[in-house]
């Protein structure tokens, strides 16, 4: 048997191992080392709306209680903040929210932002931040309210002419007012306060059918709200108009009354009665029989010492 030419077989070696390099086949785990993958970050913007006095659950993530490493919630209200946090290393959540505003898990173990009895108190913007193992998410949701109008409908003067006048006060979003029989004969107005809205609905006519009606519709009801005008406002509005018209004459006469007595005491000449005197009463004047003579001091005394003598 031939023995292999060792210089063949220390050339084959080489080839070989170069053959590896230039491949790069070298398995040497410091040589390609594995990049650690970076979490996934996520932004959003919402809009919830919610009825007032139902109970709202806010999720920030859909990651379960043993996923999430803490959840931050940051509320502004309108005149206020508050704060509610937690962490899953076991320091202790923090919670300046008032009203019984939690944080809350399903029965599958998902976080979840509880407030109870929702109100315009809660409306406000919700500023969330969930962190879990591989990424973390953020949401800006903007939260109001549906609210119900407060609803009124009444017949008033204007002037010379008689209005009916529907109202939707307090409402969100506005309501819609329309009038039956008289449709598109209204003038309407809008007016938002602090997030709410009122609607007005004014009618002017001559005069109104008896049969006259307002409707008014809104997103939380199943059905349009229908009001008969009141009228009693109205003929109260008619009983105090006369009786201000009365009071008015009443008082012209009375100025021009007074006027007339106090021209009569200022110009006597026109009561010519009132000079008139009785001189049949009046004493005579005194004549110089009725002075009785009086006698001197000094003949008096004269005559007086001479009788003592």
């Amino acid at each position: 048997m031939m023995r292999p030419n060792p210089w063949i077989l220390i050339m084959t070696i080489l080839l070989s191992v170069a053959w590896s390099l230039e491949r790069g086949t070298n398995e040497n785990p410091s040589v390609n080392p594995t990049k650690t993958p970076q979490p996934s970050k996520y932004y959003a913007n919402k809009s919830k709306v919610f009825n007032n006095g139902s109970n709202v659950n806010l999720t920030c993530s859909d990651k379960t209680w043993n996923e999430v490493l803490h959840v931050i919630w940051n509320i502004y209200f309108r005149d206020h903040s508050c704060k509610i946090t937690f962490s899953s290393s076991g320091e202790a959540g923090e919670n300046s929210c008032r009203d019984g505003m939690s944080l809350r898990n399903t029965s599958s173990a998902q976080s979840y932002l509880y407030i109870p009895n929702f109100s315009t108190d809660d409306v406000g913007m919700y500023e969330c931040e969930s962190v879990y193992r591989g990424g973390r998410e953020n949401y800006n949701i903007n939260v109001s309210i549906t609210v119900a109008p407060k609803i009124s409908a009444w017949l008033e003067y204007d002037g010379s002419k008689t209005v009916a006048v529907c109202r939707a006060e307090q409402g969100n979003p506005a309501a819609n007012i329309s009038w039956s029989p008289a449709e598109n004969k209204s003038v309407m107005s809008m007016n938002p306060s602090d997030g709410f809205f009122n609607v007005e609905s004014r009618l002017s006519e001559e005069e109104f059918p008896e049969n006259l009606t307002c409707i008014i519709s809104h997103q939380l009801w199943n059905q349009d709200k229908t009001l008969v005008p009141d009228r009693s406002k109205m003929k109260a509005a008619a009983k105090a108009h006369l009786a201000l018209t009365c009071t008015g004459a009443v008082g012209v006469a009375l100025v021009i009354l007074g006027g007339l007595v106090y021209f009569a005491l200022k110009k006597p000449t026109l009561l010519p009665f009132c000079q008139q005197t009785d001189t049949s009463t009046s004493k005579p004047p005194m004549t110089s029989e009725d002075v009785e003579e009086v006698e001197p001091y000094a003949s008096y005394v004269q005559r007086v010492n001479s009788i003592y003598n």
